[in-house]
């Protein structure tokens, strides 16, 4: 288990400053208020994701490598292509209550929890 968990913490931290850079390096060259470098990570890191698992459908790919790309590396890049993948496989298995039940929860529960979280901390 500990080899599992510094396989994922590696891949999270290289994830986690690959976003930062590439997040700071758009924002910047897009010189808009609006959140371009965000929106560019979660776009990648959803395509990335897919991208990996399109290739693990089709080969096999040892665990710790699985582990260290997808919840390493694309999880520290951005949760939000984890999300993502998460409805992706709940549509792909026909599963479309849970489909909508889990996109509702994200979405309207976690503008919901920022919200309230704010108001926390005011």
């Amino acid at each position: 288990m500990m080899k599992m968990l510094m396989i994922v913490g590696l891949g999270s931290f290289a994830g986690g400053v690959l976003r930062f850079l590439l997040a700071r390096f758009v924002q910047v060259t897009s010189a808009s208020s609006f959140p371009w470098g965000t929106a560019a990570v979660n776009l990648l890191g959803c395509f990335i994701l897919g991208y990996l698992y399109g290739l693990f459908d089709r080969s096999l790919v040892h665990t710790e490598t699985r582990l260290f790309l997808t919840a390493g590396l694309c999880g520290g890049f951005t949760t939000f292509s984890t999300l993502m993948n998460e409805s992706f496989l709940l549509l792909k298995e026909g599963n479309f209550s849970a489909f909508f039940l889990y996109t509702l929860i994200s979405f309207a529960g976690g503008l919901l929890a920022i919200g309230l979280g704010y108001l926390a901390a005011r």
